[in-house]
């Protein structure tokens, strides 16, 4: 089963602050980019790295996943950190890099928006907002 382990948000910032080698991939899709925000790893010197699990409108599994983490220069001596909404798709994400030949394949377990709040909001109870990350706008 999966060997993915999930990582807080917070423990996945330190990891790509402290490694120059590591990457985030947000596996959200592109309206999710432009219409809820990205990480901004720019105080760590770097980008995410964009490349949907799932692509919109369809939700179909994009097929070529792993060919594009490798166009994307990943390789599999870096650690990957997989981001979602709330941790599902990139999960999935993580366990098909694994099958893919990327052994260190990491799950930000509460995404970027983490679940809904009492009031059906996400952003407020866990995730990269709710844990005060760096992030903006597209």
């Amino acid at each position: 089963m999966s060997t993915v382990p999930d990582v807080s948000a917070t423990e996945a910032w330190a990891a790509l602050a402290s490694d120059p080698e590591a990457a985030l991939v947000d596996v959200r899709t592109d309206a999710e980019w432009n219409f809820v925000g990205l990480p901004d790893l720019a105080p760590a010197g770097k980008e995410p790295v964009l490349i949907p699990w799932q692509v919109y409108p369809s939700m179909q599994v994009n097929g070529a996943f792993a060919e594009h983490l490798r166009k994307a220069g990943l390789t599999p001596l870096k650690k990957i950190y997989f981001l979602c909404r709330s941790g599902a798709r990139s999960l999935a994400a993580g366990q098909a890099a694994q099958a893919a030949g990327f052994p260190h394949a990491f799950n930000i377990a509460a995404g970027f928006e983490g679940p809904v709040d009492a009031e059906g909001h996400r952003g407020t109870v866990s995730g990269w907002k709710a844990e005060g990350l760096p992030w903006r706008q597209r």
